[in-house]
């Protein structure tokens, strides 16, 4: 029977629990067992926590590797600047926030000046105030070659992606954020070479894994030690190169996060980044080097969205499914040059052998620029073909990226990285050996193939970078999420390289059904590098989701077991150029959208099947 106690009683009750640790020495009650709800004495006062000013500089030490290099509180509307004036566009703070600089070495001495030089691994941290603070934790991926100026005191690295921004993340959402400079602050490929040419094998491994495992890392700790709690939860949300960490972190680090978001990821980077030079060397070689113009892409391009748009005898603006355009423009008289026998008389008009290139941008790579017929292989399926080294972008994507007057940077610094001759690439790229001359025209398509074998073949010094392994059983067996999309008129990443991955981890992890369980990808139709119209037509306009969106399903998922729905439904938003709202649904892959009835710009008028 349960004895009631009055206060009175309750207070001697305590006492007496009381008394008994003190007799025990404080650890404890009888036979040492604790005492609930009363901490042990150590006799050292407690922890606490860190404040917002100098005097972290001292108290956070994780470990030797890591270094303060600066605290400041913002307080809500101030600019978000270090020095300098604010101009318009500044940002300003969404709430108070504290903002830490820190820097994880060792880094790569070296030469002063030298791109391959580097204190260690730069990390920008945004703490919202402990009253605002939502217990997550929410970092941000990079871009590119992800680079900043982390390790800057005189600034503040702006936003870049589509992940959003790491300040207002922790302003607006009120979840500590993140972001980092892998290592490295300039924003070309010259750091991943040591000054005599070779491998930079050291700052390869911070840009890689490294620099985002230290991240999530630090920012833990930091949280910890700044609200004397840790966080419930932790996110990662990155899209390119920062979909690529995403994945990496679930492949190599997989208890870093409970949930990953992982748009358009670049892995397989070596593969698709030497295919992405590919449409340049198909200009130098087979059309003497004479760009083809923004005219001619968009005569082509729309052409092929026009063949490939069609649903419900309406025409969309933007492909829907890819995999079934077979638009060849090669046979097409409305897109070639009168004088060369076909009907158009315009600017934008092409000769049959430009007409053949854009077959070629489209299918990818192959060793030796030959290309089959879109009837027999449109280059778009789950596994490349015999002839393929990788990919090339969807029909009716913009091609000016990769295919118009100047190569993409990224693409002639990588071929420059596996050929080991910094001249290869654009002038940009510097190096004790040379700096970059341009002398990626000069390549011919079995070199290029030949950079393409070495990519993969130096995946040991790159640090693993395709980040390409499929066996994520341990991310799933301690219940991490993972999400996944891409653009089907990406501009720069071909998304069957994404369906090319889940394809592997699905065959790998047991079925799509057991897949699904823990990583689920959406395609989006007309999306580009971005949650922009990625196609040739200026007035597609699809219907797109947004980051906010998508991190909502994921943070219902880890956290509510909520799973992401077979069926997401996309929206425009009403603008003085689009007044009409269009909607549609993303379907969990592999399903697609197919049209039943109706309007088919509306999300009812598709079953996912």
């Amino acid at each position: 029977m349960a004895v009631k106690r009055s206060g009175a009683s309750k207070a001697a009750t305590f006492c007496c629990i009381a008394a008994l640790v003190t007799a025990c020495g404080g650890s404890g009650g009888p036979r040492g067992f604790p005492i609930v709800g009363v901490p042990p004495d150590t006799g050292a006062p407690p922890a606490q926590k860190l404040a917002c000013d100098d005097s972290m500089k001292t108290r956070f030490a994780p470990d030797a590797s890591t270094t303060v290099l600066l605290v400041k509180a913002f307080k809500k509307g101030e600019a978000l600047l270090l020095t300098g004036a604010a101009s318009p566009s500044t940002p300003i703070a969404q709430n108070d926030l504290c903002f830490v600089k820190l820097n994880v070495g060792p880094g790569n001495p070296g030469v002063a000046g030298a791109p391959s030089t580097s204190p260690g691994i730069g990390i920008e941290i945004w703490l919202p105030t402990a009253a605002n603070w939502n217990r997550r934790i929410h970092v941000k991926g990079g871009g590119g070659w992800a680079g900043g100026t982390h390790g800057i005191l005189t600034g503040i690295t702006p936003v870049s992606g589509s992940a959003g921004s790491a300040s207002d993340t922790a302003g607006v959402e009120g979840a500590v954020s993140a972001t980092t400079d892998t290592g490295h602050a300039i924003s070309n490929g010259s750091f991943a070479m040591n000054p005599d040419g070779t491998v930079n094998t050291i700052l390869w491994k911070d840009f890689s894994e490294r620099g985002i495992h230290e991240m999530a890392v630090k920012t833990k700790a930091l949280a910890k030690a700044y609200y004397g709690e840790d966080a419930k939860y932790a996110y990662w949300n990155g899209f390119s190169t920062g979909g690529r960490q995403g994945l990496k972190e679930a492949q190599a680090n997989p208890a870093d996060f409970d949930g990953i978001l992982a748009g358009a990821p670049a892995n397989n980077w070596t593969r698709f980044i030497t295919t992405e030079l590919y449409p340049q060397i198909v200009v130098q070689r087979d059309l003497g080097g004479v760009a083809i113009t923004a005219d001619q892409h968009t005569t082509v391009s729309n052409a092929a969205i026009n063949a490939c748009d069609m649903v419900g005898g309406v025409h969309l603006g933007y492909v829907p499914d890819p995999a079934a355009c077979r638009y060849d423009p090669t046979i097409d008289a409305a897109v070639i040059c009168t004088a060369d026998g076909g009907s158009n008389a315009t600017a934008g008009c092409v000769s049959p052998a430009q007409a053949l290139a854009f077959n070629k941008f489209w299918y990818g790579q192959t060793a030796d620029g030959s290309v089959p017929s879109p009837a027999a292989d449109n280059g778009f399926a789950a596994a490349t073909a015999p002839a393929q080294k990788w990919y090339g972008l969807a029909r009716g994507a913009s091609l000016m990226g990769l295919a118009g007057a100047t190569p993409f940077p990224i693409s002639s610094d990588m071929v420059a990285l596996e050929l080991q001759d910094p001249t290869i690439a654009t002038p940009s790229f510097l190096n004790a050996t040379g700096n970059g001359a341009d002398r990626w025209k000069s390549l011919t398509y079995a070199q290029l193939a030949n950079a393409w074998d070495r990519g993969v073949a130096l995946q040991g010094a790159f640090a693993n970078i395709n980040t390409d392994s499929a066996d994520l059983s341990a991310f799933r067996d301690r219940k991490g999420k993972l999400i996944s999309y891409h653009g089907l008129a990406d501009t720069l990443i071909p998304p069957q390289g994404t369906i090319n991955y889940y394809s592997r981890v699905a065959a790998q992890m047991g079925g799509v059904a057991a897949t699904q369980g823990f990583y689920r990808l959406y395609l989006v139709p007309g999306m580009g590098h971005g949650f922009s119209n990625g196609t040739s037509n200026a007035n597609a306009n699809p219907p797109l989701p947004t980051n906010a969106q998508l991190y909502e399903l994921l943070t219902a998922w880890v956290e509510k077991g909520i799973e992401p729905p077979a069926r997401v439904e996309v929206a425009t938003v009403a603008s003085a150029s689009f007044p009409a709202v269009k909607s549609r649904p993303l379907c969990l892959y592999p399903l697609k959208a197919n049209h039943t009835s109706g309007d088919p710009n509306l999300a009812a008028s598709y079953s996912c099947s």
